[in-house]
């Protein structure tokens, strides 16, 4: 056997000879000296030692190469205690290059780069800590001059009191959390818990938790439904409806469900509770109509940003015209452009998490599951699984189900303010967005419930997808443009075929329906579905004499999307009652439809082509989940209708 000095020595010898041999001809010599064929083993070691380029007075021969290295020394050496100070003293020919013209050693442009960012970097380390503070000396002067010109000077600023408090107060905890941890806020709040609710908690047996969770929230339904007084639509007798609707849907969905004995009652029970107080809060309390109403102001603001572009692109009287084309697309490509820049910035994510963490904490579902419903009403239906995209291929089915039913259940922001500018109630779409996040979850948990271990379980990440990052700002901002772009082309192009096949189907059955003597009104697939979907609509809380236009809108969504049926709503405007109007809006701000069903399985199939068989056995159960999530939020609008809501519809 021989030993690894010998092999080292004739290793040396070997590469003596290969610098004796001379150069080939008419090669042109390599930029980094380290990897010209002239400079190749001229020295009796195999691997070029960090320390090598450093110490030039016992090394003179070594031509050192920084292209395989981590800051000028090799990946799998121990950094060197006096490097940092001596690298640029000491690695002469490690960290310079030749220049051709002189054939002198000067320092790369990369480097020069390098120290121009790390001065700024230094610059920028300590203003930092003082930028929050600016924001937050600049929104308290805001809120301190809109408080005074109020109260004291009497001077209408358009937002109140309330709203202004509420921005300054959410920038004041922010800030302060940049300094003080969140656990010191909470420890006063968890000592209270532990020493009142949660002491109450413990002392009821473990086995009437959920029986009387289930009962305190039956009583809060009747409470919320029954209380007020009856005005005008608003009867005890439509409320009493609309909670029978609830509940034969909770039972249709028991008696359909993959395994009623794993059914996990804590989610669904807690679900209801927080579909229904969230509902109770922005339709029956003015604190919760201020907040949803300032939400819905911002959300037709960007409606006026969106104009401006289309004003620059054709002119004044472009953004007045009732077209879809220029009224709805604009608006959506602004407002996925800007998605994607908060998302390279990170303030989607913080704030999605913020939110999972809630329904994680209450509802006890997995982190992926968490996300994505947080996600969802914000950024759509595929791109809220982009957020755990190195999840997806382990995800199990059940997790699988609930994401898609998430989708399903709700509508997008992007697409959000296009229904706002279609005459929509903005406060209802807003806030059913929101109601169908618990609602999404506890009934798809009631439908397909978890069966297997999660890989998720106990903890709520938001993965980094280097695959998809932008370079930096203006790169996601393009990037969101262009799939503001496709989003919009997607949609126009599926309305247009869409519209057009139902207008063939419409076409076939009145010429086969003349022959039956069905007349006024003609034979159409909506007047089918009207008196399909009729016991739906009662079900619902809509009045009698709306049934069968809210049933056939509600059918139009299901078959075709929801554009149509909300168009349809717009123009049955006049002859629905207001409260019929405001059920049948709720019961179609959902993607559930059958073109939803394709983009969710080639969204999945294509972020876990291993997945493809998964996702299409649940495929059909979610898009069924999705709609009855979508309905119960109307179900419960009936319950809380009030005349307050129709002054506003």
């Amino acid at each position: 056997m021989v030993s690894s000095k010998s092999s080292k020595e004739d290793l040396g010898h070997e590469a003596q000879a290969t610098h004796n041999a001379s150069p080939q001809v008419g090669v042109a010599p390599n930029p980094d000296p380290a990897l010209d064929f002239t400079h190749e083993h001229q020295h009796a070691h195999i691997h070029h030692h960090g320390a090598a380029a450093r110490d030039k007075e016992k090394h003179d021969d070594v031509f050192y190469t920084t292209g395989t290295t981590d800051k000028g020394r090799d990946l799998l050496d121990a950094p060197s205690q006096d490097y940092e100070t001596h690298k640029l003293k000491e690695t002469p020919v490690a960290e310079k290059s030749l220049d051709e013209e002189s054939g002198n050693y000067g320092i790369t442009r990369d480097e020069e780069e390098a120290k121009h960012n790390s001065k700024w970097r230094r610059y920028w380390r300590i203003i930092r800590p003082f930028v929050p503070l600016g924001i937050w000396v600049i929104m308290t002067g805001w809120w301190v001059v809109s408080v005074v010109s109020v109260t004291v000077f009497g001077m209408p600023n358009g937002l109140g009191w309330l709203i202004p408090f509420l921005l300054w107060l959410a920038i004041s905890l922010r800030v302060l959390t940049l300094w003080v941890p969140i656990a010191f806020f909470w420890r006063p709040v968890r000592f209270i818990y532990d020493r009142t609710a949660y002491k109450v908690y413990e002392l009821t047996p473990k086995k009437w938790h959920q029986p009387l969770a289930a009962a305190i929230t039956v009583v809060v339904f009747l409470i919320g439904s029954f209380v007020p007084e009856e005005t005008g639509e608003n009867t005890r007798a439509n409320r009493a409806i609309s909670i029978f609707g609830l509940i034969v849907m909770l039972v249709v969905l028991y008696l359909t469900s993959m395994n009623r004995a794993k059914i996990p009652w804590h989610t669904v029970i807690g679900g209801m509770l927080s579909q229904f107080i969230i509902a109770i809060f922005v339709l029956r309390t003015q604190v919760g109509y201020d907040i949803f109403s300032f939400i819905s102001f911002l959300a037709r603001t960007l409606l006026g940003f969106a104009n401006e572009g289309v004003t620059f692109l054709f002119d004044d009287t472009i953004p007045d015209m009732p077209w879809f084309f220029t009224s709805v697309i604009p608006p959506i490509i602004f407002f996925v452009s800007l998605v994607s820049l908060l998302y390279h910035s990170g303030v989607l994510q913080w704030f999605v998490v913020k939110f999972a963490y809630f329904f994680y904490w209450s509802l006890r579902v997995s982190g992926a599951e968490a996300v994505v419903a947080a996600a969802t009403p914000f950024i759509g239906q595929g791109e809220s699984a982009m957020l755990i995209r190195p999840f997806v291929p382990h995800l199990t089915k059940a997790e699988i189900h609930q994401v898609l039913t998430c989708g399903f259940a709700t509508i997008a922001g992007s697409v959000l303010i296009s229904y706002i500018n279609m005459g929509l109630n903005a406060q209802v779409l807003v806030s059913s967005c929101i109601m169908s996040i618990p609602a999404s979850l506890a009934i798809s948990k009631m439908r397909y419930p978890e069966t297997e271990e999660t890989l998720t379980s106990g903890r709520v990440v938001v993965p980094d997808d280097d695959e998809h990052k932008a370079a930096n700002a203006l790169h996601a901002f393009a990037n969101g443009a262009w799939l503001g772009l496709k989003i919009a082309g997607m949609i126009s192009t599926t309305l247009l075929c869409i519209i057009a096949f139902v207008g063939l189907i419409n076409g076939v059955l009145g010429w086969w329906g003349k022959y039956l003597q069905i007349l006024d009104p003609p034979l159409t697939l909506q007047l089918i579905l009207g008196y399909l979907l009729y016991p739906v609509a009662w079900l619902l809380g809509v009045p009698n004499q709306d049934l069968r236009t809210v049933g056939e809108i509600i059918g139009i969504k299901i078959i075709t999307n929801e554009f149509v049926a909300f168009a349809t709503l717009t123009a049955e405007t006049t002859t629905l009652t207001t409260r019929g109007r405001v059920i049948a809006t709720y019961a179609c701000c959902g993607f559930g439809n059958i073109g939803s069903l394709g983009n969710q399985i080639g969204v999945l199939s294509q972020i876990a082509p291993g997945r493809v068989g998964d996702v299409s056995r649940v495929a059909v159960s979610a898009l069924f989940s999705g709609i009855v999530a979508t309905l119960s939020s109307a179900s419960i609008a009936g319950m809380l209708y009030t005349d307050a809501i129709a002054q506003n519809v």
